[in-house]
């Protein structure tokens, strides 16, 4: 599978579209502030640790700005879209699909779904679906830690296709919620995009409540 480098190329192309001033899913981000955090990711030791250990965010905002200031938005998505430097971890062969599949994925739809105007899915090779439930399964439990209901997770057959919808549990609880979708809809809701996914919640309404109040946010 080929997805991540495909999906780094489509990201960049719709950063290059929306320009530096567009609104994205992630909180109060532009395009621009999106952008400078995959260079930052992927090329700049000092500002990344930041972006998964909060007593250093303060530092990756600093680098943000500083490589937002560096480069001209143009220059910075053209940095993004040629890749990782040679040096950084990203660029160790097999390295891009595994940990770079879902990035770019997710910042894809906050780039495409942002805004008022609604977007619909797009139409994902069964592959890209198949890699992304097996994730799923492998992260459900660390991705709804936060979730204070059971929660099963479940991929629907294909119209006319026989036999049961494949479903995982990934939180235990007593009252159970189960999310409907695609896989890929799935990892949207996952990593906070809740309001942006295309899925369906069945379970009772007390538990329902208590899951749309949950912080599922990366």
């Amino acid at each position: 599978m080929r997805f991540a480098k495909s999906e780094r190329a489509e990201l960049c192309d719709a950063l290059e579209q929306a320009g530096p001033d567009a609104p994205t899913l992630c909180g109060d981000w532009t395009t621009h502030d999106l952008a400078a955090h995959l260079w930052i990711r992927e090329t700049d030791p000092l500002g990344a640790p930041g972006i998964v250990a909060k007593p250093l965010a303060g530092l990756t905002e600093r680098r943000m700005s500083e490589t937002k200031a560096r480069w001209p938005y143009p220059e910075l998505v053209d940095r993004v879209r040629r890749g990782p430097a040679r040096l950084s971890v990203f660029a160790f062969p097999g390295v891009d699909e595994e940990a770079n599949t879902v990035e770019f994925f997710v910042h894809h739809e906050d780039v495409r779904r942002a805004g008022d105007a609604p977007v619909d899915p797009r139409n994902l090779p069964d592959e890209v679906e198949d890699w992304m439930w097996r994730r799923m399964k492998l992260m459900g439990r660390a991705l709804f830690r936060r979730a204070e209901v059971g929660v099963v997770l479940e991929r629907p057959q294909e119209d006319g296709a026989p036999g049961e919808p494949d479903t995982v549990r990934v939180m235990a609880g007593g009252e159970i919620v189960t999310i409907i979708g695609q896989p890929s809809e799935l990892m949207l809701y996952a990593y906070g995009r809740q309001a942006h996914s295309h899925v369906r919640l069945v379970g009772d309404d007390a538990a329902l409540a208590r899951l749309a109040t949950t912080d599922l946010s990366i």
